[in-house]
């Protein structure tokens, strides 16, 4: 295909909500106004609560508040131009946008999938190693493993995001979800797709399987350590700590799995945004909830931030 042919798409129409009934179309507008607002203040008070306290300045508070950080920028990138693109009416999204949301939406989900990783390998430490926890999972490690899962995200994100701008989209630019996910657009080129599709399959499904692998491993050793405590209250105990992260990992794994990894027999349009809906919106709204309710170190932090707010005004 010539260059001129890659150009002729100069923006996409994103026609998920459109296509719903206009009262629906409102519903849906303030379910996912309230959910929105919802992550970005839940995840927000995760932050400034770990950052507050003292106490919370350990390795398990300080990827939760990586995590925290990554979710709110996750779910900036696909619902703001959603809610603006209803308010004016309006369906399009520019070409650069396109890609652009694509590229930090693919980032984000990654950082999502290699954080959790992380933590269950910091869980796995503090329950299979407690007397060496300290000494193994230093600052400057955590720093390292953050930073490294940086690093991997945008590699990988770059790679999908210049195979998928050297393709060519001619006549039809009309996207049926609500954000440019990357095996839509990849769906809608007129140029071959086969090195793309090969990618998303191979390498996409490496990034996805890897750290779901490295969490199973981590718990499996982690439940081998636990069933040879003695008593039941400090297996309970070992258990609580890991519950709220294991819940987390499967309401993210299980709908990422169901919408990529499922026979195209199976999919359909409104099964696979309701996942998406799942992984882009509901998880990163109920992680500061999940994390915080059966926490009581985050409970008083957060409590303690509250008091100091009241105590200022």
């Amino acid at each position: 295909m010539s260059g001129a042919n890659q150009s002729s798409a100069s923006e996409f129409l994103l026609l998920w909500l459109s296509r719903q009934p206009e009262q629906q179309q409102q519903l849906l507008f303030m379910l996912f106004l309230s959910m929105y607002l919802a992550t970005v203040l839940g995840n927000l008070l995760i932050i400034l609560a770990i950052s507050s306290d003292s106490r919370l300045h350990t390795p398990m508070y300080f990827f939760l508040s990586n995590l925290s950080f990554v979710d709110i920028c996750f779910t900036s990138t696909t619902i703001p131009k959603m809610l603006v693109n209803h308010i004016l009416g309006s369906q399009t999204i520019s070409y650069p946008g396109c890609l652009t949301q694509m590229y930090f939406f693919i980032v984000f989900i990654n950082m999502d999938n290699l954080l959790l990783a992380v933590m269950a390998y910091d869980r796995f430490v503090a329950v299979c190693h407690p007397l060496h926890y300290t000494t193994k999972m230093t600052p400057q490690l955590c720093a390292l493993l953050v930073s490294g899962s940086w690093v991997i995200a945008s590699l990988h994100t770059l790679l999908h995001t210049l195979l998928t701008a050297g393709l060519s989209f001619c006549a039809d630019s009309r996207i049926p979800h609500f954000f440019c996910d990357v095996a839509s657009l990849v769906k809608l080129a007129c140029s071959d797709t086969h090195i793309s599709e090969m990618m998303i399959l191979t390498e996409g499904g490496l990034m996805t399987i890897t750290p779901l692998l490295c969490i199973l491993v981590s718990y499996f050793c982690i439940t081998c350590a636990v069933l040879k405590i003695p008593s039941a209250k400090g297996k309970w105990k070992a258990f609580s700590t890991c519950g709220s992260h294991l819940a987390v990992v499967s309401l993210f794994h299980g709908t990422i799995i169901a919408v990529y990894f499922s026979p195209s027999s199976t999919h359909s349009a409104e099964k696979d945004i309701a996942a998406a809906v799942m992984y882009t919106v509901v998880t990163p709204m109920l992680n500061p909830f999940i994390y915080s309710l059966r926490n009581k170190d985050m409970k008083g932090a957060l409590r303690k931030m509250m008091g100091r707010k009241r105590a200022s005004t």
